[in-house]
């Protein structure tokens, strides 16, 4: 074997592999910087990201019959949504609402969230059988796991579902974090009573 063909067989897959798992990874960020507003973050993301895939796909079209490089070009593609996946996780971006419905007395699940610093607002309603708590409370991502934790804990039955919010403009946060911005939201200022 040539060092060339070394090249062609082994160096350049492994180079697309290596560079759709950045660009995909990178779009997958993008994308969360675009559902959250960061107009500053996602343009320069994308940049980046459609000049990896523009280096990649380059080296794929200049060497039309390696199958290999179409292999590399597909595993770096699937690996890329894998780690994009993570690395979003890691990061526990933004803000989330949730929202706990239960059969039993919330007094105390109430409690347990305010002990926390978390702030919440319920409603008395009524279900498809009987009446029912509604729970709302926003919370920072990274903080879901341990909100869920005292859901379990208050009731491991209870009904909750979460969902993704763009902008929070006043709260209760634990740590006495009150005011919380995502993105750039189009109002620049936020202060209390305004």
């Amino acid at each position: 074997m040539t060092n060339a063909d070394i090249f062609d067989l082994v160096v350049m897959p492994l180079l697309i592999f290596m560079a759709r798992i950045a660009d995909v990874s990178i779009g997958t960020i993008r994308i969360i910087m675009v559902s959250k507003g960061n107009r500053t973050l996602a343009p320069i993301l994308g940049f980046f990201e459609v000049l990896i895939w523009i280096l990649a796909i380059s080296r794929i079209m200049q060497n039309l019959d390696n199958w290999i490089n179409y292999v590399a070009y597909a595993a770096g593609f699937a690996a890329g949504n894998y780690l994009g996946m993570l690395l979003e996780e890691r990061l526990a971006m933004g803000m989330l609402l949730v929202r706990v419905i239960t059969q039993r007395d919330a007094s105390r699940l109430i409690a347990s969230l305010h002990e926390r610093g978390y702030g919440t607002t319920s409603v008395d309603a009524r279900g498809s059988k009987e009446q029912v708590n509604v729970i709302y409370t926003i919370i920072k991502r990274a903080d879901m796991p341990k909100v869920i934790e005292v859901i379990n804990h208050f009731n491991p039955r209870a009904f909750y579902s979460v969902e993704d919010i763009r902008y929070v403009r006043e709260g209760a946060f634990p740590m006495g974090r009150t005011k919380t911005r995502l993105g750039l939201n189009p109002l620049k200022t936020w202060r209390k009573g305004k």
